[in-house]
């Protein structure tokens, strides 16, 4: 099947990209790595009538720290987010995520900034940057604001972005002490297959129990899941096997998997119930120091 027909733009500037996507509208797609927007176009998922490219943006492919803030350009390959020493020392559990995802020619091509615009349910790393409590930075003709990365993608590939707007970098916090986070992942292959169900934690320490601590779920929902309740259960407590199991039951109740060709329904929520627990555990080793 071929592409389709449609005019190709390679705006040099970001403001001269997000003029294109205000002129031609609902009319036009932002090109990043490609690997879902030309997969939607030569299946006929998708057709418009101008593809505009982000390539030529240079200052949407920088990772960089400021003032403690590690912040990924929109446009960077995920395989350099994953292998970057400012990633793995700031935030190891994105890097983690990312190595689990695809294989490594998509991960040479993909970008984070896509990963998050897709807006699919099994995408891999807005659970873990929910979990990290990240913002991401929107540039539009109005200028730039940010927004929560849990209230970017607003149901199956819709996002908060508005013709002409385009996500240019997002942004994870400073980490405090005593704390740790884990992306674990399930699918039904290694390599290039979409996750059945993905689980990631954040939590804080102090004096052995767990005093804040954050959940979502990636692949059962229409978009990232906080399991809210299942957080709540852990907080005041120490991470005991029983905890641990108790916790990924209440996450398992609070998914809302369907069944495809990837698993039912149930099996969905077995997953996560064994997920959220190995995820926890991780946390709390790393927000101890032994990871």
């Amino acid at each position: 099947m071929s592409l389709g027909q449609f005019q190709f733009h390679k705006p040099k500037t970001t403001g001269e990209a997000c003029a294109l996507g205000v002129e031609f509208g609902r009319q036009a797609a932002y090109l990043a790595g490609g690997t879902e927007l030309l997969v939607d176009l030569r299946s006929g998922r998708k057709s418009v009538a101008h593809v505009i490219s982000l390539e030529g943006l240079a200052e949407l492919k920088q990772i960089s720290v400021a003032e403690g803030t590690l912040r990924i350009g929109a446009l960077v390959p995920l395989s350099d987010i994953a292998d970057s020493p400012l990633v793995k020392d700031h935030f190891p559990a994105l890097s983690d995520a990312i190595t689990t995802m695809a294989g490594r020619q998509i991960r040479n091509r993909g970008t984070m900034g896509g990963n998050f615009c897709c807006g699919v349910p099994c995408s891999d790393t807005p659970p873990i940057a929910c979990a990290a409590d990240a913002t991401v930075v929107v540039t539009g003709p109005d200028g730039e604001h940010t927004v929560a990365a849990r209230e970017f993608v607003l149901a199956p590939r819709v996002t908060v972005l508005n013709p002409g707007e385009i996500l240019t970098e997002i942004r994870i916090p400073a980490q405090p002490q005593n704390t740790g986070a884990s992306f674990q992942r399930f699918a039904l292959r290694r390599g290039s297959a979409l996750a059945v169900a993905s689980v990631a934690a954040w939590v804080q320490l102090d004096g052995g129990k767990i005093t804040e601590a954050r959940l979502f779920l990636g692949s059962v929902g229409p978009t990232p899941l906080s399991a809210v309740k299942a957080a709540e259960m852990l907080v005041g407590n120490s991470p005991t096997t029983e905890l641990l199991a108790a916790a990924g039951a209440m996450a398992a109740s609070e998914a809302q998997p369907i069944s495809d060709l990837r698993g039912s329904e149930q099996y969905r929520r077995d997953v996560v119930e064994v997920l959220t627990a190995r995820a926890v555990a991780q946390a709390c080793e790393r927000a101890e120091g032994k990871q």
